[in-house]
């Protein structure tokens, strides 16, 4: 079975592993409240710690596949049906989950 364009368009993109904020540069540019506002949402760590890491063709099937509705964030990866509420999501980011529903 091919691919969906979606599926193939993502698959075309790198995905980077761990530091994806380089908090250097934002401070060398006078861009502190940047680092600040993500350290108020408790999304600094996650978007500065090099441990972290994912399988990317994975990554890019779960985005490819991912949907939100009334809370819920659902997608396939592999098969597998992959249903996270917005409290969950927050457990396993280890980040803020407040507020969710004002993005979607």
């Amino acid at each position: 079975m091919a691919p969906s364009p979606k599926l193939e368009k993502f698959l075309k993109r790198g995905v980077v592993r761990g530091k994806i904020v380089k908090v250097g540069y934002f401070r060398e540019q006078g861009l502190e409240v940047f680092l600040d506002k993500l350290g108020a949402q408790g999304w600094l760590e996650l978007f500065t710690n090099t441990q972290l890491g994912c399988s990317q063709p994975d990554l890019t099937e779960f985005y490819a596949n991912v949907s939100v509705s009334q809370g819920l964030l659902t997608s396939t990866v592999n098969g597998v049906l992959i249903e996270v509420d917005a409290k969950a999501l927050g457990v396993i980011l280890g980040v803020l989950a407040t507020g969710f529903d004002l993005y979607v």
